[in-house]
């Protein structure tokens, strides 16, 4: 066989066996993000124009998040919002769209003293979507019902379940503590996890 034949043969393996190495690589990044992001992952490809795009937009709000300064309340600010969270729960029943308000702006302020941006609420919640992937849903749907209510629509169980929704998110955009663990890529950085404490303190 002629010499030029195997150059070709071997520029032949080496492209399939850079491209199985790259196929690999891929599944991997994939499979870091779908445990990363639980429902977040499935949330954003269902929205994007391809996976590639969703994944894309993933590995971003990981870049943005580990330059942002999360950080945890301290325990008399959190002992605050517990007190202050007292107040819209025990008024739902009598007033449960002021209350619902009330609860979706006590959320609202938790979050800036935390460390996300106020800027933009859609930011904000793909910026938590890093750290509270499982409950990310939760803060968007209280959000979202609560600014429902105060236009004056929504039954009495949307109220409900803005309270409700409400109500899981202030338990881990209220107190998380800084742990070291391992990005969807592989890499390792500083990230809070959420703790068990916090708002639950004032149910």
């Amino acid at each position: 066989m002629p010499s030029w034949a195997w150059i070709v043969i071997a520029l032949a393996a080496a492209a399939v066996a850079g491209f199985v190495v790259w196929r690999a690589l891929a599944q991997k990044r994939s499979r870091g993000l779908q445990e990363q992001f639980g429902p977040e992952y499935d949330r954003t490809v269902g929205t994007a124009d391809s996976k590639g795009e969703a994944e894309a937009e993933l590995r971003a709000r990981e870049d943005r998040r580990e330059k942002l300064d999360i950080r945890p309340l301290a325990p008399e600010i959190r002992e605050r919002y517990a007190e202050r969270w007292r107040t819209p729960q025990a008024r739902f029943v009598d007033e449960p769209r002021s209350a619902v308000a009330e609860a979706d702006e006590l959320i609202q302020t938790v979050m800036p003293e935390r460390g996300y941006p106020v800027s933009n609420f859609d930011q904000r919640a793909a910026d938590i979507s890093v750290d509270h992937s499982q409950v990310v849903e939760h803060y968007r749907e209280g959000h979202r019902l609560a600014e429902q209510s105060a236009g004056g629509s929504g039954s009495t169980e949307d109220l409900r379940v803005a309270s409700a929704t409400t109500a899981r998110s202030s338990t881990s955009s209220s107190s998380s503590r800084a742990t070291s663990r391992p990005r969807a890529g592989g890499s390792t950085g500083k990230r809070p996890s959420p703790s068990s404490d916090g708002m639950r303190k004032g149910r």
